[in-house]
C-alpha cells in the first residue's frame, strides 16, 4: 500500500503542477528571489566592497522574514484550496477503505514533491539572479563587472530551511484538518465558502460610506509624514479595505436589482451575475489581496524615492573629489590635511579660498519665501570673483567674467527657476553691483560649510574684501580615483587637531569616493529590500486572484457551451469574458492606486528640494512605480485568460 500512495503522491504532485501552473511558477520565482538574496549575504566579494555594507546580511535577513510570512499565507491559502477543490476524491479515497492519517500523508507527500521541484529550478534560477544583482551593486560601486559562476551551499542551505519552514507550517496545518474531517464533511467541503457579511442593505450603505470616508481621512494621516499619524492612517486604510470590499460585493445584486434596465443591458447580466457570484463571498480575500497591492505600490515609490535621493544629494557635490571646510580661521587643520593628501593621493589641482557673509539675508528670504528652502546661515554667502574663475577654470566650466559693478549668482537649478528675470542690486563694500546672470552647473552646494547652500553670490574681490569670513575651504581634483579610507584617515586626523585644540568641531570633511559608498550602499540595504519585498508581495496577490479565477474554468466551460446553444454567438461570450476579467482583476487595484499615488508623490516633496529631479522627478518615479506593478500584474491576467481562453473555448 505504501508504493501505491507514493505513486499516488507523485502522481497528483505532477498534476498539481499542471493544474495549478501559476502558482507553480510563482513560487519558483519567490524560491529564485529568496536564494539570490541569500546569495547577497554570504557574498564575501561584494561585502568587502564597503564597510558600511557589513549591515547587509542583517537588512536581508529582516526581510525575508517578511517574505516568509507572506509566502507561509500564500502556500496555506493554496493548499487549503487544494484541499477544497480535492475534498471529494478524498471522500471517496476514505470510501475505498484508505484511512483520513493515509489520505493526509499522500497530500503531505505531492505538496513536498511539488514544492521541493520548485525550490530546486528556484535555486537554478536564483543563480542567473543573483549574477543581475551582483551586477547591479558592482555598477553602484563603479566597479568592473565580469561573470562568475557562483554557488553558495549556505544560501542554498538557508533557502532549504525557509521553504521548510513555510511548507511544513502549511502541511501540518492541512494534515490536522484531513485527520479531523468525516466523509460526509469531506464530500460537501467544497460547499464551504466565505460566508456573505452583511446581509441589509441599510447596513451595507453605512459601511460603505464609512469606508469611503475612512480611506480618505486614513490617506491624508498618512500624508502627514508623521509617525503617530501614519499609524492611524494605516489603521484607517486597512479598516477602509475590509468595510469597502465586504460592503460592495455585498451590494452589487441589490444595486442592480433596483435598476432592471441596466442589468438587461448588453452582457451585463452574465458578467454580473457570473462576478458577484464569486464577489459577494470574496470580500475578505479582496480586502487582504488589495491591501498587499497598497504595499506593493509604497514599496516600490518608497524604493525608487530613497534611490533618488541617495544619488541626488551625492551628484550635488560630486564635481570635486575632496573637500575640506573648517570655520576656524587656524591654519593648521588645511596644512595637515594637504601634507597628508600630497604624500598619499595624486593631485591634479587645487584651492584653498574663504566663503564670505553679506551683511543680509534678502536672497534667502525671497527665496525661502517661494520654494521649500531652508537656511543654514545668517547671512547670504558671498565668494570673490577671482576664486570663482579659479574653480570654474579648475572644473573645466567655461570661463564668466564679472565686469566691474556686477555680480553673479551661482545656485542650483530649483533656485534659478525662482530667480529668474532677477534684476535687484546689492550694495557691498560701499558698492551698487547690479545682477550679471545665473549659473546652474554643479558647485558643491549641498552641504553645509560648502559653496552656500543652494547658491552664493560671486562679486569682484575689492567689494568682499571687507565682509566677515564664513568658513575656508580646500577643495582638490585628483589624478586617479581616491578610495573611501581616505575620508576616514582625514576626518582621524582633523579630531586629532581639534582635540589637542580643544576646539568644537566644525570641519567639513568631503571625499566623493566615500560619498558614492554610502550612497551605494543605502541603496543596497534599504532599496533591495523594498523591491524584495514588493516583488513578493504582487506574486502572493496576483497568484491567488488568478487561482481563484482559474477555479472557474470547468464552470465557465459549462457556461459558454450553454449559452451557445442558446443562440449566443462566441463573440459575444468572449467580450463577456474579457469584460469580466477587467472588473475582476481592477477592483482590488483600483484602492492601492488612489491611496499609493498620492502617498508617493507626498513623501517625495518632504525631500530636500532640488535632490529628486530628472529621472527620479517625483512624477517619473510615480509613473514607473505604477509601471511595474501593473508590468507583473498583467503577465499574470495574460496568463490566466490565456489558460480560460483555451479550456474554455478548445
Amino acid at each position: 500500500m505504501s508504493v501505491t500512495l507514493s505513486s499516488l503522491s507523485l502522481r497528483n504532485a505532477k498534476r498539481q503542477t499542471g493544474d495549478y501552473l501559476v502558482y507553480f511558477v510563482s513560487i519558483t520565482i519567490v524560491a529564485a528571489l529568496i536564494y539570490a538574496f541569500n546569495g547577497l549575504i554570504f557574498s564575501d566579494e561584494l561585502q568587502s566592497l564597503s564597510q558600511r555594507l557589513k549591515q547587509l546580511p542583517l537588512v536581508i535577513i529582516l526581510a525575508s522574514i517578511v517574505v516568509i510570512f507572506i509566502m507561509d499565507w500564500l502556500v496555506s491559502y493554496t493548499i487549503n484550496f487544494m484541499l477544497t477543490r480535492r475534498s471529494r476524491e478524498f471522500g471517496t479515497y476514505i470510501l475505498i477503505g484508505l484511512e483520513s492519517k493515509q489520505i493526509a500523508r499522500m497530500f503531505f507527500m505531492e505538496n513536498l514533491a511539488a514544492g521541493g521541484f520548485a525550490l530546486a529550478l528556484g535555486i537554478l534560477l536564483g543563480n542567473l539572479l543573483f549574477q543581475v544583482l551582483r551586477a547591479i551593486v558592482f555598477s553602484l560601486f563603479h566597479t568592473p563587472y565580469h561573470f562568475s559562476f557562483y554557488f553558495s551551499l549556505k544560501a542554498m542551505g538557508l533557502s532549504l530551511l525557509y521553504f521548510v519552514f513555510i511548507y511544513l507550517f502549511a502541511q501540518l496545518k492541512s494534515r490536522k484538518r484531513i485527520r479531523k474531517l468525516k466523509i460526509y464533511e469531506l464530500i460537501y467541503y467544497e460547499k464551504r465558502n466565505e460566508r456573505e457579511a452583511i446581509k441589509t442593505s441599510r447596513k451595507r450603505r453605512m459601511i460603505f460610506t464609512l469606508s469611503i470616508v475612512l480611506g480618505i481621512v486614513g490617506t491624508f494621516l498618512l500624508m502627514a509624514g508623521s509617525f503617530l499619524p501614519g499609524l492611524i492612517g494605516a489603521g484607517c486604510i486597512i479598516a477602509f479595505l475590509y468595510g469597502f470590499f465586504i460592503s460592495f460585493a455585498s451590494g452589487v445584486p441589490a444595486f442592480f436589482d433596483k435598476r432592471p434596465a441596466l442589468k438587461y443591458q448588453n452582457q451585463n447580466l452574465l458578467v454580473f451575475r457570473t462576478l458577484t457570484a464569486k464577489l459577494s463571498t470574496m470580500g475578505i480575500l479582496m480586502a487582504t489581496i488589495s491591501m498587499l497591492l497598497v504595499a506593493t505600490i509604497i514599496s516600490e515609490g518608497a524604493g525608487m524615492i530613497f534611490r533618488g535621493i541617495f544619488t541626488g544629494r551625492t551628484r550635488q557635490n560630486s564635481c570635486f573629489d575632496i573637500l575640506l571646510s573648517a570655520e576656524n580661521t587656524d591654519e593648521e587643520i588645511f596644512t595637515a590635511g594637504l601634507q597628508y593628501i600630497k604624500d598619499n593621493i595624486p593631485v591634479k589641482a587645487g584651492l584653498q579660498y574663504p566663503v564670505y557673509l553679506t551683511e543680509s539675508s534678502r536672497f534667502m528670504d525671497y527665496i525661502e519665501n517661494r520654494t521649500d528652502y531652508y537656511r543654514t546661515y545668517p547671512y547670504d554667502t558671498v565668494m570673490r570673483e577671482s576664486d570663482y574663475s579659479a574653480l570654474r577654470a579648475m572644473l573645466g566650466y567655461p570661463p564668466v567674467t564679472i565686469e566691474e559693478g556686477q555680480y553673479l549668482i551661482h545656485c542650483q537649478p530649483y533656485i534659478a527657476k525662482v530667480l529668474k528675470g532677477w534684476e535687484h542690486t546689492i550694495t557691498l563694500g560701499g558698492k551698487t553691483l547690479t545682477p550679471k546672470g545665473l549659473c546652474t552647473e554643479i558647485f558643491a552646494q549641498y552641504l553645509y560649510s560648502v559653496n552656500g547652500n543652494g547658491f552664493i553670490l560671486v562679486a569682484p574681490d575689492d567689494a568682499v574684501k571687507n565682509c566677515p569670513v564664513s568658513h575656508t575651504i580646500q577643495a582638490f581634483l585628483t589624478s586617479k580615483p581616491v578610495e573611501e579610507d581616505l575620508y576616514h584617515a582625514l576626518s582621524a586626523l582633523a579630531n586629532e587637531i581639534f582635540e589637542r585644540k580643544g576646539w568644537q568641531d566644525s570641519t567639513l570633511i568631503y571625499v566623493k569616493a566615500a560619498d558614492e559608498a554610502d550612497a551605494a550602499s543605502a541603496t543596497a540595504m534599504l532599496v533591495f529590500p523594498l523591491y524584495y519585498l514588493a516583488l513578493v508581495l504582487t506574486i502572493t496577490a496576483a497568484t491567488i486572484l488568478t487561482i481563484q479565477q482559474l477555479s472557474e474554468t470547468d464552470r465557465l466551460k459549462r457556461q459558454c457551451k450553454l449559452l451557445q446553444k442558446l443562440g449566443m454567438a462566441q463573440k459575444e461570450i468572449r467580450m463577456a469574458l474579457h469584460t469580466q476579467f477587467a472588473i475582476y482583476y481592477a477592483m482590488p487595484a483600483v484602492p492601492p492606486v488612489l491611496i499609493g499615488v498620492p502617498f508617493i508623490i507626498n513623501m517625495a516633496r518632504v525631500v530636500e528640494p532640488g535632490t529628486l529631479t530628472g529621472i527620479n522627478h517625483p512624477a517619473v518615479i510615480t509613473g514607473t512605480s505604477l509601471g511595474l506593478f501593473f508590468l507583473i500584474y498583467t503577465i499574470y491576467i495574460l496568463m490566466a485568460i490565456t489558460s480560460l481562453k483555451k479550456n474554455i473555448f478548445l
